[in-house]
């Protein structure tokens, strides 16, 4: 009989997306179901950017270059120079989204059995990134005692051997929330300058910063040639289905080479680079208003959680992610439980069991994500759930 490939067999299921069926059947059934399990933003797509899309002036859908369009490269690198990070237009490479800026990173760096560091919990898709391109992942345990603080720096170095070639990290983070501190990133960057090592920083939420000063890896002084950035435009113009990112580094070799991967796929989306593009062109303000609703819908979220019996999370510095301990005896099993066999007056809540985004097994087994991309009266509903949840499942402990 034929079978799928070991690479297939080895993907692990999506943490957020597994529990989907689940999630359909409620609803099926009559039950209203409050997502805080997955990051998609209920803030509108700035209308301008889906104009530049519609009113576009074109006569064939063609290819573009596989670097991408020149003058959205060109208009990025305006981007990022509001954000104190200098860059040439051809130190980018247009993407699909986020998540081919991660492989091409993995591809482009790493060969097969070499080992990425990366602080847990961490983005659950990087499992899958690593498989594709057959590395390996070694996890260094941050923890919520903390807030997920930076794990000391001599843990990285504990974990180090001949075959590690990468740290990766993402701020702020997706699932924890934290946003590295300046001293943190310089801890990173001088770990790498003494070992050799390519810092790899996904900086999808660099926009949503609350506390703290956001410090690029790119404003990194000594490793301008160690640094790969990953970005997307996704949760910044909450247009996650646009598909449409990029890749970047001042290291002309590891470039050359993310290219002919770029050159392998031919092209970017052609229709996505032209709302990307028109997104450099919103005004500074635009994002006042998503970051203020995001600051408040975290305060009320961190409340009430914190308000709840037994449930201890705390106050994330960016992105629009909080873990939160309950007490459960598993995290699998509560979030299927939910969508199973409880309502409160019909509805009930979904969440993203936190075990998916550690590498370590045992780990998170009594820890949730949740997202904070519905409205505060959604999240005070939401919540409600959560409290009566807490008080009737039966693998309640403590």
């Amino acid at each position: 009989m034929l079978k799928a490939s070991q690479r297939g067999e080895a993907m692990p299921p999506s943490p957020i997306r597994k529990l989907v069926p689940f999630a359909e059947a409620a609803k099926k059934r009559g039950i209203k179901v409050h997502h805080l399990n997955i990051g998609q933003p209920d803030i509108e797509t700035p209308p301008s950017i889906l104009d530049a899309v519609r009113h576009a002036d074109i006569h064939v859908l063609a290819y573009s270059h596989s670097a991408g369009n020149e003058s959205y490269r060109k208009k990025l690198v305006q981007y990022y120079h509001k954000n104190g990070i200098e860059l040439d237009y051809t130190d980018i490479i247009i993407t699909a989204g986020g998540s081919e800026a991660i492989v091409f990173g993995m591809m482009a760096c790493l060969d097969p059995g070499d080992e990425v560091i990366i602080p847990e919990p961490f983005y659950a898709n990087y499992n899958g990134f690593a498989v594709m391109a057959g590395i390996h992942i070694v996890p260094v345990t941050s923890h919520i005692e903390d807030g997920f603080a930076l794990p000391p720096i001599s843990a990285f170095e504990n974990l180090i051997t001949p075959r590690t070639k990468a740290i990766l990290i993402c701020n702020p983070n997706n699932p924890t929330g934290y946003l590295y501190s300046r001293q943190e990133m310089e801890q990173l960057e001088d770990i790498c300058l003494r070992n050799n090592l390519f810092l790899f920083s996904d900086e999808a939420y660099r926009e949503f910063c609350y506390e703290g000063t956001y410090t690029s890896a790119m404003h990194l002084k000594k490793i301008p040639e160690h640094v790969v950035l990953m970005d997307t435009v996704s949760k910044r113009y909450s247009a996650c289905g646009a598909r449409i990112g990029a890749f970047i580094t001042r290291n002309k070799e590891v470039y050359s080479a993310a290219l002919k991967i770029a050159q392998a796929r031919l092209s970017p989306p052609g229709l996505a680079q032209i709302l990307g593009e028109a997104a450099v062109d919103l005004p500074d303000a635009y994002f006042d208003a998503p970051k203020a609703a995001y600051l408040s819908r975290r305060n009320t979220l961190v409340a009430r959680l914190n308000a709840m019996e037994g449930v201890f999370c705390t106050t994330p510095g960016g992105a629009f992610y909080v873990i939160a301990r309950l007490p459960i005896d598993d995290g699998d099993r509560f979030c299927q439980w939910l969508l199973e066999d409880f309502d409160y007056n019909g509805a009930t809540l979904m969440l993203a069991p936190a075990s998916g985004f550690y590498e370590t097994i045992g780990l998170g087994k009594n820890e949730v994500r949740l997202a904070y991309v519905i409205n505060e009266t959604d999240i005070h509903a939401a919540m409600d759930c959560l409290e009566v949840a807490l008080k009737s499942y039966p693998g309640r402990v403590g």
